[in-house]
């Protein structure tokens, strides 16, 4: 048999390194299409001269197609066979990823656990993405939900990872060369320093924004991700196809420019949960809370640390989870990063 079905929950061992397949050299167009995909407006990653007037080169791209780049890459041997993408712990950005960059990635399993059902079982990875010099570019844990080949079949033993909460801020890499000595408000698109945001503040960031089939497998398509849930209506019993989480994470952070417009670098990604599924139709709102301030190495530049809710529009802004303790019907995404501001 030459065809790949993919790898189930049995074909996992916790130790095990995986190398993924296939290389992905980025160039100009993947920026091209990812700004006619997301309303994504931040600055630095909307002009070239911009950045250069931040310190950098000016070719950087968006950290998100870095980890849409790097995530795709592992779904062949990670989620094919995936029912959900469930969370993301310690994502760390580690040097920006420029035109002509090739990336491959690896990861290493760190936890397995059937579920009750003895139908699926959630696995753990840690993965890495390289460039072509064989420098990280990012890094992150992440646990997915994976059918078992044969329900009756023997699981292997439980390990469940234990995992920090946050990054700490001193642990955050900054882009070689970063200030916002420079800064200029007027040319970023609002007035808001890293000193005006205070924690526990919440931002409502207004704009919203339906989700067309079309697109959503384009996106998909373009970072390479296999899945069969994103593609084929025949894999879901309600024969819908289910829209990728990175899709929802993009829409999101473009979102956020309303009210976070300084928000310019993603460099940690603390946690994060894909809720409640997300299909073509779906209209998607977002909004902020302001959950921790730090100072950096650089004394023009301040990292907030902030909570990213992606919600339905049917929805109510700041509502997260029912006395419960579980996430309002409708919340799509819950994620927790860090962000470098302007100080």
């Amino acid at each position: 048999m030459k065809t790949n079905p993919g790898r189930f929950f049995e074909d996992y061992s916790v130790g095990e390194i995986i190398k993924h397949s296939v290389p992905r050299t980025l160039t100009g167009g993947e920026r091209g299409i990812y700004t006619s995909l997301y309303p994504a407006r931040h600055a630095l990653h909307s002009s070239s001269e911009f950045a250069k007037s931040c310190g950098l080169c000016g070719d950087e791209f968006d950290d998100l197609i870095t980890f849409h780049t790097v995530f795709g890459k592992t779904v062949p041997d990670i989620s094919l066979n995936a029912v959900a993408n469930l969370g993301y712990a310690e994502g760390r950005w580690l040097r920006p990823v420029k035109p002509g960059d090739t990336m491959t990635a690896t990861s290493e399993v760190i936890g397995v656990k059937e579920n009750s059902s003895g139908k699926t079982g959630v696995l753990w990875v840690r993965t890495t993405g390289w460039a072509q010099d064989g420098d990280p570019v990012l890094e992150y844990v992440r646990w997915v939900m994976v059918r078992k080949r044969d329900a009756g079949s023997s699981a292997p033993d439980p390990v469940v990872p234990e995992l920090n909460n946050s990054i700490p801020a001193s642990d955050l890499v900054l882009p070689g060369g970063l200030t916002f000595d420079e800064y200029d408000f007027d040319l970023a698109g609002e007035p808001h320093r890293w000193g005006d945001y205070e924690v526990g503040e919440q931002i409502d960031h207004v704009d919203r924004v339906t989700v067309e089939e079309a697109e959503h497998m384009m996106a998909t398509r373009l970072w390479q991700n296999t899945a069969k849930v994103h593609f084929d209506a025949t894999n879901r019993e309600d024969g819908k196809r289910l829209i990728y989480g990175g899709h929802v994470i993009s829409m999101a952070r473009a979102l956020s420019f309303n009210g976070l417009a300084n928000a310019q670098l993603l460099v940690g990604l603390n946690a994060g949960t894909h809720a409640a599924p997300c299909f073509s139709g779906d209209t998607i709102c977002a909004w902020s809370e302001v959950l921790e301030k730090s100072e950096t190495n650089v004394s023009s530049v301040g990292a907030l640390r902030l909570r990213l809710v992606a919600h339905r529009h049917d929805v109510e802004p700041f509502k997260l989870k029912t006395v419960e303790g579980k996430y309002e019907p409708g919340v799509l995404l819950d994620l927790d990063y860090w962000a470098l501001l302007p100080r």
